[in-house]
């Protein structure tokens, strides 16, 4: 993998929730990097009036901090495509993409074409997905709309704004629900959009396989699982509002100390994305493959899957596959009992 592929960042969350305000925040910080925003325009809330230096019917705008803007009138890959021609050719000069997609998107095509395309995949990196929850309105989004409870399944990190507008329960409330739904997401209270830029950029929350210890939660979370499927997330489950909501989106981890079968496993996993694919939002893992003196990487969205060799296991260290499914509905049984037939 080349060294300087240009990180991109999924920005999503409700409609309101803050996403323009952080990425205000984002382009209007001095920290010396030029970033690239692509816009879904069919948004409410655009960025240009305040900080674009000049409007225009080109699709791609200077703006005066030296960043870039482009709305999507077409497909992503088209935009994406350019950018990286126009970059290569030395016209635009950007470090990392910012994808922000509207309020009711599923981010799943999105993140699906950092994986579909050959082109794009040699020349971006899906750095994370992160999405902004408010905490407002965010009980009654998550029970009523299936794009809100998407969104969190697919969230590298979640950022929860407006959480100084609602009594601290309340919070607490949220938080252990949307944990629920992704133990995988770090989870961070924001103020009016004011992140340090270090918690937006660089996560590596998506791409597993430049290093292992990119995301020691996922890798080592011996701590927090007892094998009680429904608390992988810690024991701490006398919460007052504990099951008042059973959300169709979950997780699950499957992990074993046997080695997998690098065929079966390929023919398993192959067919389970065919059929539950629409409703798997995200999946990744580390594995211990037969025969295989390196780490096996792998990490997919719907149908889409990828994998990577990762680092040589190190002497004395314990071979340990694990892997995480966050998907809607899923049914976890079928899937822990194929995998556990694919171990050698």
């Amino acid at each position: 993998m080349s060294q300087n592929l240009i990180p991109a960042t999924i920005l999503t969350g409700f409609l309101g929730s803050g996403k323009t305000t952080l990425l205000k925040r984002v382009l209007g910080e001095a920290h010396g990097q030029k970033i690239a925003v692509i816009e879904n325009e069919f948004g409410q809330e655009n960025i240009d009036n305040d900080i674009l230096a000049i409007d225009t019917e080109e699709q791609i705008i200077q703006m005066n901090n030296g960043c870039v803007c482009c709305t999507i009138r077409e497909d992503l890959r088209s935009t994406l495509s350019d950018l990286a021609a126009k970059r290569r050719k030395g016209e635009l000069q950007f470090d990392r993409v910012v994808i922000e997609t509207t309020g009711l998107a599923d981010p799943g095509p999105v993140a699906q074409t950092f994986f579909m395309d050959d082109e794009i995949a040699e020349s971006y990196l899906l750095d994370s997905i992160l999405t902004l929850v408010d905490a407002k309105h965010a009980e009654g989004q998550l029970d009523t709309r299936q794009e809100a409870r998407r969104q969190v399944g697919f969230a590298d990190q979640i950022f929860i704004s407006k959480a100084d507008l609602v009594a601290q329960g309340e919070v607490d409330a949220l938080v252990h629900r949307l944990k629920h739904m992704n133990p995988r997401a770090a989870q961070r209270t924001v103020h009016f959009g004011e992140v340090p830029i270090a918690e937006v950029f660089d996560l590596k929350g998506f791409n597993l396989s430049a290093k292992l210890d990119i995301d020691p939660e996922f890798l080592d979370a011996d701590g927090h699982e007892h094998h009680d499927h429904d608390h992988e997330h810690g024991e701490h489950c006398d919460h007052p509002h504990h099951h008042a909501h059973d959300d169709d989106v979950k997780s699950f981890v499957f992990r074993s100390e046997r080695a997998f079968d690098p065929a079966k496993l390929e023919d398993f996993l192959g067919a389970i994305v065919q059929v539950y694919g629409p409703k798997m939002l995200r999946y990744k893992g580390v594995l211990f493959m037969k025969g295989s003196e390196r780490k096996v990487v792998f990490q997919g969205v719907h149908q889409l899957m990828g994998s990577d060799l990762g680092p040589k296991w190190v002497p004395g260290e314990k071979k340990v596959s694990k892997m995480v499914f966050i998907g809607i509905d899923l049914p976890r049984d079928v899937l822990l009992q194929g995998l556990e037939q694919c171990l050698v």
